[in-house]
C-alpha cells in the first residue's frame, strides 16, 4: 500500500505554495486542517480533501481544529457526505483497509488554551487515558503530535526543546504490530525516521512560519 501523508495545512490546501500531492493508495491528513477552527474551514476542508484521487483517505483533527471538539452536530453532515468519496474521519477511532488497522486521535498534552489538550501523564482525564485506548493489535498510528523522539520530529526552535509526548511513546512501545506512526503539529520537525523497525513520519506541511511548502511524505506498506 502507497501512502502519502500530509499535515498541518491551516486552511492553505488551497493555496498555489503548496506542493502536488503524489499519487497513491491512501492519503492521511494528520490533523490542523484548518486555521481557528471555524465550520466552515473545516467544511471546506472536508470538500477539498473528498475532491483528491485516492481511493481511501484518513483525517483526524488537531489542536487548531475547535469545531471537530466541539461542533460536530454541525460537520456530521459534510463527514458522513466525504465517506461516499472514500473519506473517513477517526477520533479515538479506528478503520481497517486492506488488512491493515489502522487508529486515530487528535490529541496533544497541554500547552496555552487550544482544542484537543490534556495533562501529561497517567490518571483520569489525563493524556495517558487516551492512549491506553489504542488497540494492541494497530498497524498504523495517526496521532496530531508527535511521541517524545529526542533530536528529532519533535523539536521545535520556539524554546530549542523536545515536546514530544513521553506517554505516547511508552504505549507506541507496546504495540508488537506497529509499522507506522504519523503526525504533524510540530512544524519544525518535519521528516521521517526508523526507529526499532518503526517508521515515524511529522509530515507538517506548513513550516514554521505557516508557509505549506513541506512536500507530502511517502511510506510504503508491505
Amino acid at each position: 500500500m502507497k501512502v502519502v501523508i500530509i499535515s498541518d495545512t491551516h486552511g492553505l490546501f488551497r493555496s498555489k505554495s503548496m506542493q502536488p500531492i503524489p499519487d497513491g493508495d491512501l492519503l492521511i491528513h494528520c490533523g490542523d486542517v484548518s486555521n481557528v477552527g471555524y465550520v466552515n474551514e473545516i467544511k471546506d476542508f472536508i470538500m477539498w480533501f473528498s475532491e483528491q484521487p485516492h481511493k481511501r483517505k484518513i483525517f483526524i483533527g488537531g489542536n487548531h481544529d475547535f469545531g471537530l471538539q466541539t461542533k460536530m452536530d454541525e460537520l456530521e453532515e459534510a463527514i458522513k457526505d466525504a465517506e461516499a468519496h472514500g473519506v473517513t474521519y477517526l477520533q479515538d477511532s479506528g478503520v481497517e483497509i486492506d488488512g491493515l488497522k489502522f487508529w486515530g486521535s487528535p490529541w496533544t498534552p497541554e500547552f496555552s488554551d487550544w482544542a484537543f489538550m490534556k495533562g501529561r501523564g497517567e490518571g483520569t482525564g489525563r493524556i495517558g487515558e487516551v492512549w491506553e485506548k489504542i488497540p494492541d493489535d494497530t498497524d498504523v498510528l495517526i496521532t496530531h503530535g508527535p511521541p517524545r523522539l529526542m533530536n528529532t520530529l519533535d523539536y521545535t526552535t520556539y524554546g530549542n526543546i523536545n515536546v514530544g509526548c513521553d506517554d505516547l511513546m511508552f504505549r507506541i512501545n507496546q504495540l508488537p504490530n506497529l509499522k507506522l506512526n504519523c503526525f504533524g503539529h510540530i512544524h519544525g520537525g518535519y521528516g521521517t525516521k526508523e526507529i526499532d523497525g518503526k517508521i515515524f513520519v511529522n509530515a507538517s506541511t506548513c513550516t514554521e512560519m505557516y508557509r505549506p511548502t513541506n512536500e507530502a511524505i511517502v511510506v510504503d506498506l508491505n
